[in-house]
């Protein structure tokens, strides 16, 4: 009896341990709830605005992006693991972009960081 019950609490004690673990794992991998992602094609720029829209890549939706001081710009080939770092200058119309950021109260886009989608040469 007494091997029983030693077993049933050694038991218990490994399994509440490992749904401990997991459960920290799965809080710590996740996005926080605002972090947005928009990718598509630069229509318009606006450098006075410090922004640009951006149509969807899939349809013809169209986002106001905006920029500030502290957004991160880089380009990266397709599958590259090299990332280069660019001015908001090199970003032109007809650019493939993902943008990474947040929305504000008034449901703008702000974003942190902008990549512009290079093609390999041919």
């Amino acid at each position: 009896m007494r091997k029983l019950l030693g077993f049933l609490f050694a038991s218990i004690f490994v399994f509440t341990g490992s749904t401990l673990v997991l459960a920290q794992e799965s809080t710590t991998t996740k996005k926080p709830a605002n972090e947005a992602r928009w990718e598509g094609t630069v229509v318009r720029f606006s450098s006075d605005r410090s922004s640009f829209d951006v149509r969807q890549v899939s349809g013809d939706i169209q986002k106001t992006i905006y920029f500030d001081s502290a957004t991160v710009w880089n380009s990266q080939y397709h599958g590259s693991k090299t990332v280069n770092k660019i001015d908001p200058s090199d970003v032109k119309e007809g650019d493939r972009v993902i943008c990474l950021g947040t929305y504000n109260e008034k449901n703008e886009f702000h974003a942190k960081t902008i990549s512009k989608r290079l093609s390999h040469p041919q």
